[in-house]
């Protein structure tokens, strides 16, 4: 079964068009979507979560119908968006109270658990919060309703390499029983050689690639130099920017 399943997505703004984007994603499995900024990764993730509409394509999301059922599939997703903040003066255990009631799968010990894992304290003020603890807030919240499907925009972005190293151990924890899935984009390759299984790679509103890890870089291992033993994600990455006609690097 796909946890999602994404079939022509086209969605134009002025300066900006998503072109026939499509791919899919199994369940169970870690998925990096990945792409300079601006190349279409958020617009992605919001019509995924109908935050903004479409204007043609098919979006499936864990098989529910996805407009009929809209409030069904949203009940098992947990998402982090980026550029999202809370009041400044209210206290953790006051947005968490308001939260929890949306959630009819809401598991106060499994909320717990994770309060206590990211030393986080409900008693402090947003205010109080260092980006990188707010965005381990919202992933608290994100996994305290027995999501199936996680997707999170820069989970790792803001974070020191120490918290980063421990949400990626987190994440491949996460599916190791494989009834959970999760989608994230990110702009820090590092991160995907560690967890990802499989990547979808956008460029400039298109999908240029979407594929196993492993499959992702023997496709294009023929970019390497003369000489060279092992081609990293990061060395694929810029040369299939340049092979583009584009030399700036895409992190």
């Amino acid at each position: 079964m796909n946890a999602l399943r994404i079939n022509q997505l086209n969605k134009s703004y002025t300066g900006f068009q998503l072109k026939d984007v499509s791919f899919e994603m199994e369940e169970g499995k870690i998925m990096g979507l990945i792409g300079k900024n601006g190349a279409g990764k958020s617009t992605i993730i919001k019509s995924v979560l109908n935050m903004v509409k479409k204007d043609s394509g098919e979006i499936d999301v864990l098989g529910f119908d996805f407009y009929n059922e809209e409030q069904e599939w949203k009940q098992e997703i947990g998402v982090v968006l980026g550029g999202i903040d809370f009041y400044n003066l209210k206290k953790l255990s006051t947005i968490t109270n308001v939260t929890k009631r949306f959630y009819k799968n809401w598991d106060e010990k499994t909320y717990q658990k994770y309060m206590k894992y990211f030393e986080l304290d409900e008693k402090k003020k947003v205010k109080e919060l260092s980006n990188g603890m707010k965005v381990k807030y919202l992933l608290t919240l994100a996994l305290s309703h027995q999501a199936k499907l996680l997707i999170f925009d820069e989970p790792t972005s803001g974070l020191d390499p120490v918290s980063r190293d421990e949400l990626i151990h987190l994440f491949q924890t996460l599916v190791k029983d494989k009834t959970r899935s999760i989608l994230f984009s990110t702009h820090i390759i590092s991160d995907l050689e560690k967890c990802a299984d499989d990547i979808t790679y956008i460029q400039k509103g298109k999908v240029l690639t979407s594929c196993d890890k492993q499959a992702f870089i023997k496709q294009y291992q023929y970019l390497k130099e003369s000489g060279e033993e092992t081609v990293g994600m990061e060395e694929i990455m810029v040369r299939l920017e340049r092979r583009d006609g584009n030399e700036e690097f895409i992190v």
